[in-house]
């Protein structure tokens, strides 16, 4: 009961998302607080005051169509002003953003709408004849007047006048006074179910103010601060790594469609951006073309200073954090050095322990499964949607939650990320970590991308299997040669178990959510090994 809403004095306490957003807009009303950067049409940018302004026009709209308190509201959109408009819109009226990754198939669709009970609907052209097709219990449906790269959509696509995204526009004196809560459902988001059917991840109001205020205090985010997002906005790391920490200290969105390598530096530079959450498939790419002037005083992403700092001139924290735990579990210190490639400490507001299977602590030097503790509804997620077994099986008896991924406590002190439990392999007996085996073959000459998986054997159980992307420099005789190379490094330096059975060269990987390769469609090409 200590964890009941009913005797936790909230940090948040008579403040919701809605008092964030109006506290900007009347402190920093005429900073610019959005700029959109599309790869075809016009550059758009807003103050605070003007996209307050938007978004009490949109909540007008929206419901002047019937939504109100409590209503879930899908939101199927890349990124775009009006993914921004309507997360901060369905908060003005209390209902729930729902916000979908766009790449998910029809049926992946047809769930997620019907799984929360969505009422309505707001998708961009390329992807309305789906949205409109799976989500059949939904009472309308608008469309946005560009494509996911800003660009004018053909006109078999162009929605009609009454539902296009535009036509979500009303009084903002019609909108009803919300009193403040930060208890209040506000949105969700929906993993990737790579073991079972997507949960729904459900924050409040609280938890979004938790991630502004404490990913802003881990970046040293202040109000000169121009933050380039790339990272798609339907997930965590965009929205309360990025979005809502810089509107928490009062600085600049730059909002591009989707990363683009040949487009980052021209964004970068004409934008003067100083902040970017990165992940290494960024930093792979950038590092094929030359590094010009730039003014980025810091990058976050999943290790600290990893040696890509060097090349681009940029100091990078690291960090872990999950869309269940709102903002990073461990980091690195922005203000100290931090040892290259750990991942981070402990963050204040949250438990963090380490845990061997039978539930012994493990000793410095050691890997074991990670679990966090917050209060749910602040530091962690309210609950999984409509799944309160879901909810309970995630949770351990006293309240911690069991992350499902596993760390190495360093002899510093340090946390190091290892690998999540369903990369770990069972060879003959032996367990295996993918990472470990990961490792050794990135750094052998010529190796740009690469994922270790496990292929069913039929003495065996499972064995390792590579799939690796060639760098580019590479001529056809290198090519050749690599996966033979990658073997004789791998029994160098691991026991014989350990050695990929195959090295398979791909030119790409299927990918997930921030460009994650997605290893269990890998898992799915191979066969059973004799």
């Amino acid at each position: 009961m200590l964890n009941h809403p009913s005797v936790i004095v909230n940090p948040f306490a008579g403040r919701d998302v809605n008092w964030l957003l109006d506290f900007r807009a009347e402190t920093r009303g005429d900073h610019t607080f959005l700029i959109w950067e599309p790869f075809a049409g016009e550059r758009q940018t807003w103050t605070y005051r003007q996209f307050r302004d938007r978004v009490m026009r949109a909540a007008a709209g929206l419901r002047r169509r019937g939504i109100k308190a409590g209503d879930h509201v899908l939101v199927h959109l890349d990124n775009s002003p009006e993914m921004e408009v309507l997360w901060f819109a369905c908060a003005r009226l209390g209902a729930v953003v729902v916000t979908t990754n766009t790449r998910s198939a029809g049926a992946e669709l047809e769930y997620f709408a019907d799984h929360c009970n969505a009422v309505a609907a707001i998708t961009q052209p390329e992807l309305a004849e789906t949205v409109a097709a799976n989500a059949k219990r939904i009472r309308w449906l608008a469309v946005t007047e560009h494509l996911a790269d800003g660009g004018e959509p053909p006109s078999n696509l162009k929605p009609g006048k009454s539902d296009a995204f535009s036509s979500l526009d009303g009084d903002p004196a019609d909108v009803p006074l919300l009193e403040p809560d930060p208890w209040r459902p506000g949105s969700v988001q929906y993993t990737s179910g790579t073991t079972s059917r997507p949960k729904g991840v459900l924050w409040t109001h609280g938890n979004a103010l938790w991630g502004a205020r404490t990913s802003a205090v881990h970046e040293t985010l202040n109000e000169n601060d121009i933050h380039l997002v790339s990272m798609p906005t339907f997930h965590t790391n965009a929205r309360t790594y990025s979005i809502l920490p810089t509107m928490w200290a009062g600085g600049t969105v730059v909002l591009t469609p989707r990363f683009s390598a040949s487009r980052f530096w021209d964004i970068a530079l004409r934008n003067r951006c100083t902040w970017a959450s990165m992940i290494f498939f960024f930093f792979k790419a950038l590092a094929q073309q030359p590094v010009p002037k730039h003014t980025f005083r810091m990058f976050g992403t999943s290790a600290n200073e990893p040696p890509f700092d060097q090349l681009f001139g940029v100091r990078s924290i690291g960090w872990w954090g999950m869309t269940e735990t709102v903002s990073q579990g461990l980091i690195g210190d922005a203000l100290l050095r931090n040892r290259s490639m750990t991942t981070g400490r402990p963050a204040a507001g949250y438990g963090i322990r380490i845990l061997h299977p039978d539930r012994t602590p493990v000793a410095p030097g050691e890997t074991g499964n990670l679990e966090c503790w917050g209060r749910r509804g602040i530091e962690m997620f309210s609950e999984y949607l409509n799944n309160e077994q879901a909810t309970a099986d995630s949770f351990t008896p006293d309240g911690w939650f069991m992350t499902g991924d596993r760390v190495t406590l360093e002899p510093d002190g340090y946390v190091t990320f290892a690998d999540r439990d369903k990369d770990m392999l069972k060879v003959g007996g032996e367990n295996v970590a993918a990472s470990e085996i990961e490792r050794v073959i990135a750094l052998v000459p010529g190796v740009y991308e690469l994922a270790v998986v496990a292929q069913k054997h039929r003495m065996l159980d499972e064995v390792p299997v590579a799939f690796v992307i060639a760098a580019p420099s590479l001529d056809e005789v290198e090519r050749t040669r690599l996966p033979r190379r990658i073997i004789e490094e791998c029994k160098a330096k691991l026991a014989d178990f350990k050695v990929p059975h195959a090295v398979h060269l791909v030119q790409d990987f299927p990918r997930s959510t921030l460009e994650k390769i997605h290893k269990a469609e890998l898992r799915l090409r191979l066969g059973v090994m004799e």
